[in-house]
């Protein structure tokens, strides 16, 4: 462990921090930026079955508690997919469907992992984090942290942070789900506050005409 922890020094890496500093880190960047844009793929790989699909688009946060996500129309997903939250409400709109699933919120308790990006939750009280030196994820220049629930979480094992040394936002975000399933977010063209360039009515989701309503009690809304 401590020679890879010197030959990333050697190799101009920044200087190796505690992993809760790192937390830390992260956590005080997403307090301080009120809303932020940034390009994603996503890459979900189904351990069972060995296969990998790949999705790009683009994700909005705004506090409070305000998320969107732009699933671009992909040789992956033949259909643009949107996840609408104004921190009430969670939509759900498969445009080629013509369906929209609806859930409240209140009744939907997010994980940490999902709202820590607009600042609520505390990443250092729900789970344990230790650097991951493997070379895995990340680059030579990247803090690489590996987060463990405190506590047993039926939705995932296991989450890790890419980080910017320069600034602390998370480039990458990897999740090792309960199913053993592994979703992979990238983040790219980053743009926070002022460069940001997008207003609140970009979080509200009015249903367009012949689109169909699906409640949380007829079925669950689709995972990402």
């Amino acid at each position: 462990m401590w020679q890879a922890l010197v030959s990333l020094v050697i190799f101009g890496a920044p200087p190796v921090k505690s992993p809760a500093e790192v937390v830390t880190g992260v956590q005080a960047y997403y307090k301080s930026v009120q809303k932020l844009s940034a390009d994603f793929r996503q890459e979900y790989t189904n351990t069972t079955f060995g296969k990998t699909s790949i999705s790009d688009g683009r994700v909005f946060i705004a506090k409070p508690g305000k998320m969107r996500w732009d699933y671009a129309r992909t040789a992956g997903r033949p259909e643009k997919k949107y996840f609408i939250s104004d921190g009430t409400t969670l939509w759900v709109y498969e445009e080629a469907q013509k369906q929209a699933f609806e859930q409240n919120l209140r009744d939907q308790l997010l994980p940490v992992a999902v709202t820590f990006l607009y600042g609520q939750g505390s990443l250092s009280d729900e789970f344990k984090p230790e650097l991951d030196t493997s070379g895995k994820y990340g680059g030579k220049d990247d803090y690489v942290v590996k987060l463990t629930p405190k506590k047993p979480s039926a939705q995932y094992k296991q989450l890790w942070l890419v980080v910017d040394p320069a600034d602390f936002h998370v480039k990458e975000s990897v999740i090792l789900e309960a199913s053993d399933n592994l979703n992979r977010f990238a983040f790219v063209n980053l743009k926070q506050n002022d460069k940001a360039k997008f207003s609140e009515k970009h979080f509200k989701f009015v249903p367009p005409p012949g689109v169909k309503v699906v409640k949380p009690e007829a079925a669950s809304p689709p995972t990402k």
